[in-house]
């Protein structure tokens, strides 16, 4: 098998019936207003409709399901896990197909998925790769496939894992800011981290079958570690309250150290000595360091015999090496998009864009020109708003809100899912 094998067996499962206009019409499910742009741009090829973020099941029954069966042939986009149950039950009768979309796992500059357009993507035709309860076209691919019969795949796996281990960029990134002594402390025993996630997460619910929390995996840690130092690292949307925390940190705080300060994965890792996840992809980039990973849940990553798994994946027993993982996990997999033009490019070239925007001057974020028309009426008066209503913005959530309200107020409220806040963003804000 070559590389070329595996490309061409990926795109001819993207092969779709197309219309007449020679674009393939695609119906996308749960794709926030922020993300449309974005999914546009990087699939010219496919001519979008965006069904409603919060669609009522007599919306879909009434206006929806009939457009999407009596279109033509089409496909259908979901980000997200699951499509709606009617909705499905269609795709299956019809033989429509169906993408689960996700970011891929170089995602952005920026250290969260904070309404910036993702780097990369992946497109799976079964199921999102966090869903450990059925097989993904990456679980398929990493159980069938002779990837190490590929030299050149294999050279660009170990290539790979170099480039990322000496550049530090890793899925999300951020400048440097503090080492891992300065918040560490001075190592004089074995150092163990436990990596904490949004406990309500997709990836958490489909990829752990049993009920945990980052307190247990804290708890389980220190139970198995008992002369190590433990390190609690909460997930950083959860420390900026992006995301809700569903166990309190403060529970845990006699067992571990809780280290609230930002400190970006590759600086994090440097020190530790085993880590303790559910599913996070941090348990990968620890297996690229030589660090030992046990997993409570069952990641794209574990099964493959790298990693000390809690929860057994019975369709995984293969034994792979980290470099054939890699190669199946970041080079075949995923689509990676070029920052400025949207165009399809490569991982190498992705890897190189995040390390310019890194290596370069700190940039202010970008705000609304003013002019005297448009969304912001008449003189442009509704620029006035944002000086007043920021504020607000970060008292209620935080400074990262902040900063993506002034870069576009009319795109924040457009994208919040509570129905109430969106209705705010139509008074302020009722052009555009």
């Amino acid at each position: 098998m070559n590389t070329d094998t595996v490309e061409v067996k990926r795109e001819s499962q993207n092969t779709v019936r197309v219309g007449t206009t020679g674009q393939i019409s695609t119906f996308a499910v749960h794709v926030t207003e922020w993300k449309r742009s974005f999914l546009e741009r990087s699939f010219p090829d496919r001519r979008f409709h965006f069904l409603p973020k919060n669609l009522s099941e007599g919306d879909l029954e009434r206006t929806w399901k009939p457009r999407i069966l009596s279109g033509g042939p089409c496909e259908l986009f979901v980000w997200g896990a699951a499509l709606p149950p009617a909705l499905a039950a269609s795709a299956t009768e019809r033989s429509i197909p169906v993408w689960f979309v996700e970011d891929g796992f170089l995602r952005s500059v920026r250290p969260s998925a904070s309404r910036t357009p993702p780097l990369s993507l992946v497109l799976d035709s079964r199921t999102p790769y966090f869903d450990c309860r059925r097989p993904s076209d990456l679980e398929v691919l990493l159980s069938t496939h002779d990837l190490e019969a590929e030299a050149g795949l294999m050279e660009r796996a170990r290539a790979g894992i170099a480039l990322l281990l000496e550049s530090g960029i890793s899925k999300y990134n951020g400048r440097h800011q503090q080492t891992a002594e300065e918040v560490y402390g001075a190592k004089t025993r074995k150092r163990v981290l436990v990596v904490g996630q949004v406990e309500d997460d997709a990836s958490i619910r489909y990829g752990c079958l049993s009920r945990m929390t980052n307190n247990d995996l804290v708890r389980l840690a220190a139970a198995e570690q008992p002369d190590a130092q433990i390190l609690y690292k909460p997930h950083p949307d959860v420390l900026s309250r992006v995301r809700p925390a569903r166990s309190d940190p403060a529970e845990v705080a006699h067992l571990c150290e809780v280290v609230t300060e930002s400190l970006p994965l590759a600086e994090a890792l440097r020190t530790v000595d085993h880590v303790y996840t559910i599913t996070s992809l941090a348990g990968f980039e620890a297996l690229m360091r030589g660090i030992k990973v046990t997993t409570a849940g069952s990641p794209f990553y574990a099964g493959w015999g790298l990693t000390d798994d809690r929860q057994p994946n019975p369709r995984r027993g293969r034994k792979l090496s980290l470099e054939a993982l890699f190669a199946g996990a970041y080079l075949v997999y995923p689509r990676y998009f070029d920052p400025v033009t949207g165009e399809q490019t490569s991982f190498e070239a992705t890897v190189a864009a995040i390390r310019r925007q890194l290596e370069g001057p700190a940039r202010r974020p970008s705000r609304p020109a003013w002019r005297p028309w448009g969304p912001y009426g008449v003189l442009g008066w509704r620029h006035l708003l944002t000086a007043i209503v920021a504020p607000a913005i970060r008292h209620a959530g935080n400074d990262r809100d902040a900063e993506d309200f002034r870069a576009d107020p009319i795109g924040f409220f457009r994208g919040l899912s509570d129905r109430r806040l969106r209705l705010v963003g139509r008074i302020l804000y009722p052009f555009g």
